[in-house]
C-alpha cells in the first residue's frame, strides 16, 4: 500500500546536553545524560504491565462471573461486558483532557493508579461478601444480594474511571522520555511503542493463566483481590523513577488546546458565510494547508467582513463582527492563529482513519466474550486430569504477540528499512492496514471452527445437552487466538503510534485516548449488533446467541463480523492513500 504525504526528513539533532522542551522533577532544563531514556521508560512500562494484569485479571473472566455468579443471561453478559469495556475504552478522553489541560501527565498517573486500587479493593469487597451458597465456587445456584450487586458494579466503573485516567497518560509519558529531534533517541522511540507493547502482553499473560485459575478453582475474592495488590506495589514502583523522569514544558503564554482547537471551529463556524477568497487574501499561501480549506475561515480578522458587498458592511455583519470578537480572547488580537488552525486540522484529519477502524475494534471485543463461551463447551482436558479454564486461552493471544513483536522489530524493520529507506521500514498506516486485513481473516477462521463445532454437537446428539462437554478439543480454538495476536502488532501497536505521533505536541496524551476511544466505540457497537441480533433472532425460538451454545449460531454472527470487517478495511484503504503526515512526523 502506498501512502502519500510523507514528511520530510528529521531536525537537526541538538548540539547541548539539555533536551528543548523538558524539565527534570525540580522544573529544571532536562539534561539528555540523566533524564528520560530507556531507565525512565523502565519504570513507566512496569506501572502499566501492572494495570493491563489487573485489567485483563477482571476481564478474561468476567462474562463467567457475570453468568455463573450473578445468574445472567450469555446475551445480557456479553452486552454488560461490552458496555463496560467500552466506558473504559471512552474515558480516556476525559483522562487526557484532564492531564493535557490541568494536571500534566505525571500527576494524573499517580490520582488515577489511587483511584484504579480504591476501585479494586471494593470489586474484592463485592466477591467475599456472602451470597448464600454453601460453596462459593458453585455459581449456578446462588442469588447474590441486591447490596453485593450494587458494589460489584460500582466498583466495575470505579475501576474504568481509573483506567481513563492512566491509559493516556502512561504511554504518552513513555513516549515524552524519547526527544525525537535526536537520531538516537528517535530510534529508540519508535521501538518504544513495539517493547511497550511487549511487556503489557506479559501482564496479560499472567493475568490469563494465573488469575483465571485462581478465580474459577480457588476464590473470585483472591482473584480481584491479587490485582489491587499488584497495582500498589506498581505505584510505589512507578514513584521510585520521579528523579529520572522528563517532564513536557506546558506553555503558559498560550491557552489549553482543547480550548484553542474549539475556538478554530467555533471561529470558522461564524465565519461559514465569508468567501474562501476573503480569507486567502490575507494569509500567505506556504502558511496554510489547503486541506479542510473552511477551516480557514477561523483566520478571517473583523476587517474581512468589508469585503463582502462592494465593501460595504450591513448590520447583520457588524452583529457577527461583535459575535467572533466576542467569543475570541484578547490573545493575538482576538484572532486564531496559523498554528491554532492547523492544530484544528491535524486532529479533524485523524478521524476517517479513526471511524474505519472500528470495525477492527469489534472483532478484538470476541475474545473476551463469545471466544471464551465457546471454550467452555469444549474438552479442556490437558492430561494428569487437569481441566485448563477456558478464558486462559487468551494467554495465546499474548504469547503470539510477544513471540511476534522481536521478529518485527528486529527482522522485519530492519529489512523494509533497507528496502523503502524509512526509518521505520514500512509507514504507520501500513502497518495498520496489515494488521486490519489479518483480523479479517481472524474471525473467518472464528466463523469455519464455530460451524466444525456445531455440527459435531448435531452428530454426537447433544444438541439439547446444554452443559454436555463436546468430543472436540478446545485447541480448534487456537487459529484464531493466534491470528487475533498476530493483528494487534500491526494493528494495535500502529494506532498507538500514529495516534501520537500525529497530535500536536500538547495533545499526545489526547492522542492516545483517541486511539483508545476507538476499542471504547466499538465495545458499545458490538453491544449493540448483538442485542439487535438478539432481536432479530429470538422470536421464532432461535436465537444466534442462545445459552444453549449448541443452539445458537455463533458462525453465521462471526459472518457478518467479517464481512464489517472487510467492509471497514475497504474503507481504510480509500482514506489511507490520502492521507497527508504532518510535517516532521516520524512516520
Amino acid at each position: 500500500m502506498t501512502i502519500a504525504g510523507t514528511p520530510g526528513d528529521l531536525e537537526t539533532p541538538l548540539l547541548d546536553d539539555t533536551v528543548d522542551g523538558s524539565t527534570d522533577h525540580k522544573g529544571r532544563p532536562a539534561r539528555r545524560s540523566t533524564t528520560g531514556r530507556w531507565i525512565s521508560a523502565y519504570f513507566i512500562i512496569s506501572v502499566e504491565v501492572a494495570e493491563r494484569f489487573a485489567y485483563y485479571g477482571i476481564q478474561a473472566n468476567l462474562i463467567n462471573y457475570l453468568t455463573g455468579r450473578l445468574g445472567m443471561s450469555m446475551a445480557g453478559a456479553a452486552e454488560n461486558v461490552n458496555t463496560w469495556t467500552g466506558a473504559g475504552g471512552l474515558l480516556p478522553l476525559v483522562g487526557a483532557f484532564v492531564a493535557d489541560s490541568y494536571l500534566g501527565r505525571y500527576l494524573s498517573i499517580v490520582l488515577a493508579s489511587l483511584l484504579y486500587i480504591l476501585g479494586l479493593g471494593f470489586l474484592t469487597l463485592s466477591a467475599v461478601l456472602p451470597t448464600g451458597c454453601q460453596n462459593s465456587n458453585q455459581i449456578t445456584s446462588c442469588s447474590p444480594s441486591q447490596l453485593q450487586i450494587i458494589l460489584f458494579f460500582f466498583s466495575l466503573y470505579l475501576v474504568a474511571a481509573g483506567q481513563g485516567g492512566h491509559k493516556p497518560c502512561t504511554q504518552a509519558f513513555g513516549a515524552d522520555q524519547f526527544d525525537g529531534r535526536n537520531s538516537e533517541e528517535f530510534k529508540a522511540k519508535s521501538s518504544f511503542f513495539n517493547w511497550w507493547y511487549f511487556g503489557n502482553n506479559f501482564g496479560i499473560i499472567i493475568a490469563y493463566t494465573v488469575l483465571s485459575y485462581i478465580q474459577e478453582n480457588l476464590s473470585w475474592g483472591l482473584g480481584f483481590g491479587i490485582p489491587c495488590i499488584v497495582m500498589t506495589v506498581a505505584l510505589l514502583i512507578f514513584l521510585l523513577g520521579t528523579r529520572t523522569y522528563r517532564y513536557s514544558v506546558k506553555n503558559d503564554e498560550r491557552k489549553s488546546p482543547f480550548v484553542r482547537i474549539g475556538k478554530v471551529f467555533i471561529a470558522a463556524a461564524k465565519n461559514w458565510r465569508t468567501m474562501p477568497s476573503s480569507v486567502d487574501k490575507g494569509t500567505p499561501n506556504h502558511q496554510v494547508s489547503q486541506q479542510f480549506k473552511c477551516l480557514n475561515k477561523a483566520l478571517l480578522t473583523p476587517d474581512g467582513f468589508s469585503q463582502e458587498n462592494g465593501g460595504q458592511c450591513t448590520i447583520d455583519d457588524v452583529e457577527e463582527a461583535k459575535a467572533v470578537l466576542r467569543v475570541f480572547s484578547k490573545e493575538n488580537g482576538g484572532q486564531c492563529t496559523v498554528d491554532d488552525v492547523e492544530e484544528a486540522k491535524a486532529v479533524l484529519r485523524l478521524f476517517p482513519i479513526w471511524a474505519t477502524c472500528l470495525a477492527y475494534a469489534i472483532v478484538f471485543a470476541q475474545s473476551s466474550t463469545f471466544f471464551t463461551k465457546q471454550g467452555i463447551t469444549m474438552d479442556r482436558s490437558i492430561g494428569w486430569g487437569i481441566d485448563i479454564p477456558a478464558a486462559s486461552l487468551q494467554v495465546f493471544i499474548g504469547l503470539s504477540i510477544v513471540l511476534t513483536i522481536p521478529i518485527y522489530d528486529r527482522i522485519l524493520v530492519p529489512t523494509a528499512r533497507a528496502l523503502t529507506g524509512k526509518p521505520s521500514g514500512i509507514t504507520m498506516l501500513q502497518r495498520i492496514g496489515t494488521g486490519l486485513f489479518i483480523s479479517t481473516i481472524s474471525i473467518l477462521v472464528a466463523a469455519l471452527v464455530e460451524a466444525k463445532r456445531l455440527k459435531t454437537a448435531q452428530e454426537y446428539g447433544l444438541v439439547d445437552a446444554q452443559d454436555a462437554i463436546l468430543p472436540m478439543s478446545i485447541w480448534w480454538l487456537l487459529p484464531q487466538y493466534i491470528l487475533s495476536g498476530v493483528s494487534q502488532v500491526f494493528t494495535m501497536i500502529g494506532l498507538q503510534e500514529f495516534f501520537y505521533d500525529q497530535v500536536p505536541t500538547e495533545l499526545r496524551s489526547l492522542g492516545i485516548a483517541l486511539y483508545l476511544c476507538i476499542f471504547g466505540v466499538g465495545s458499545f457497537l458490538s453491544s449493540l449488533l448483538i442485542s439487535a441480533i438478539e432481536k432479530a433472532t429470538d422470536g421464532d425460538g432461535h436465537s444466534w446467541f442462545s445459552d444453549n451454545l449448541n443452539q445458537a449460531h455463533l458462525d453465521y454472527y462471526y459472518c457478518v463480523l467479517a464481512g464489517v470487517s472487510a467492509v471497514g478495511l475497504s474503507l481504510y484503504l480509500y482514506f489511507a492513500k490520502s492521507y497527508i503526515y504532518n510535517k516532521g512526523s516520524t512516520l
